[in-house]
């Protein structure tokens, strides 16, 4: 039976206004004509925003009543106690954003990392929820599948059209660099990262270690 759910949904076509983020930091210098690092302070001043308004919530009960009429439909049952997914997401954005401060080059690695991890993590969720009966722990096979399909399309039909983008990774994507960056997003989305009793949450790891992986793989 399927799970999807219309919060569900909503939260993952909000989830992928976050692209703005990795859009931002390819393409916001040229664009905008300023430096990298002014894209780098940008997403600073929004993560500082966001922590803020996770401190408030926690620390005032009339905010954070508030905060939960307005937002409370969105999030899921742990969020409620800890910090959402969406911060988390802007942790690992901005640190994408520090990566791409080196060069061109790392840029267009970072743009690749949180844009697919973003795309991923959305697909996996809408696609496993709908149609996901196999579970591989939390999981399931089907938004692991739907989420490599996703991004290989979207590395092999979608990034090319951007110039900007073929400038910074040094020409089109070759076919087995789609398929390991595909792959480490999917393995990123469905394997969460534990340190002993503490389990990470994807949002913030997954961007940071897609980019870094992008750059290895842009070696290849």
């Amino acid at each position: 039976m399927s799970e999807l759910s219309f919060n569900e949904i909503s939260r993952k076509l909000l989830h992928c206004l976050a692209l703005l983020f990795p859009v931002g930091i390819l393409h916001g210098p040229i664009f905008l004509n300023v430096p990298q690092s002014t894209i780098c302070v940008l997403i600073a001043a929004i993560l500082l925003c966001c922590m803020t308004i996770e401190y408030i919530r926690f620390h005032n009960s009339g905010l954070g009543s508030l905060f939960d009429r307005l937002f409370g439909w969105m999030l899921r049952d742990c969020e409620r106690r800890n910090v959402t997914g969406a911060t988390h997401l802007m942790t690992g954005a901005f640190i994408c954003s520090l990566i791409a401060l080196e060069s061109h080059s790392t840029a267009g690695a970072a743009f690749l990392g949180l844009a697919l991890f973003i795309v991923g993590d959305a697909s996996a969720a809408l696609i496993g929820k709908a149609f996901g009966q196999t579970r591989v722990g939390q999981k399931t096979f089907a938004g692991a599948l739907g989420c490599f399909v996703i991004c290989s399309l979207a590395c092999g039909f979608v990034f090319p059209r951007l110039p900007t983008f073929i400038d910074a990774w040094g020409g089109e994507l070759a076919l087995p660099q789609i398929l390991l960056l595909a792959t480490v997003v999917t393995l990123l989305e469905l394997f969460p990262l534990r340190f002993g009793s503490l389990t990470m949450n994807d949002n913030f790891h997954g961007p940071v270690l897609a980019t870094l992986s992008a750059l290895i793989i842009r070696l290849i």
